[in-house]
């Protein structure tokens, strides 16, 4: 059976840990809501009603195509494509390519990020592994303007921080909306966990707390994986509404591993 990622892919350790999901989750939450292109998730009205699940089905999208048979995840990148053509009908409009880029190069730079805060530095090879699977969906979404190389990668995603970011009335519904769905304390945890992931330029436009508190927890948080009580930690911190869902993620890839 041919995958669509190589089973020895680096990509395929990253995603298949609850936590390392988690952290892109959040990071991803950040960015889109200071995306230029974000009334574009506001036009169906998904997101602003439960933006929780809008930001776990791009996540779930993507795990599903790093963990589908080769045939299987262009289909699934083709409904993808699809979708977003009947919105873009619907509006009369076209979503611009760069937003389509921003959103593959903000999976690649949370995959990374994420993957070693919690677990170790990735080499230069796998961050390149981990560029290419992205590319090969951007490519199969018929993107214009993809870099050829993690290095240009590189440049490209330092140009669109620096472009596509705003703070704007969107971006702070957005996080009334986090708050009301997440709970105080939940919504506290998940501005920390964006502290440790995403990229100054949000940072800074989010005005996030400069303190990361949740940077020794981690640490704590580390050691009771090496005793295996890191779960009921983790499962205590997880929104009631996703906690089966995001655990379950964990558990296909364990099954499929055994």
């Amino acid at each position: 059976m041919e995958y669509f990622v190589d089973e020895r892919s680096i990509v395929r350790k990253i995603w298949g840990k609850a936590d390392t999901i988690l952290f892109i989750f959040a990071g991803a939450a950040a960015e889109f809501a200071l995306n230029k292109a974000v009334d574009w998730l506001y036009y169906t009205g998904k997101l602003p009603a439960d933006p929780l699940d809008r930001l776990f089905s791009t996540v779930a999208y993507s795990r599903q195509i790093i963990f589908s048979e080769r045939d299987a995840a262009l289909k699934a990148i083709d409904r993808i494509t699809t979708i977003h053509q009947g919105v873009e009908t619907s509006r009369g409009a076209q979503i611009p390519d760069w937003a389509y880029r921003d959103v593959l190069f903000l999976l690649i730079d949370l995959s990374i990020s994420s993957y070693e805060l919690l677990e170790r530095p990735l080499t230069l090879l796998e961050k390149a592994q981990t560029f290419a699977v992205f590319k090969r969906v951007g490519t199969r979404m018929q993107l214009s303007g993809l870099p050829a190389t993690y290095s240009e990668y590189l440049n490209m995603r330092r140009e669109h921080l620096q472009q596509n970011l705003v703070r704007s009335e969107l971006t702070v519904d957005l996080y009334h909306q986090y708050r009301h769905h997440l709970g105080a304390a939940r919504y506290q945890v998940l501005k920390q966990a964006q502290l440790l992931v995403v990229q100054p330029e949000v940072r800074h436009h989010l005005r996030l707390n400069t303190l990361p508190w949740l940077r020794p927890i981690l640490w704590g948080y580390k050691f009771l994986k090496l005793l295996k009580l890191h779960t009921f930690l983790r499962n205590a911190l997880l929104p009631a509404a996703y906690k089966t869902q995001i655990l379950s993620l964990e558990s296909e890839v364990l099954s499929n591993e055994s």
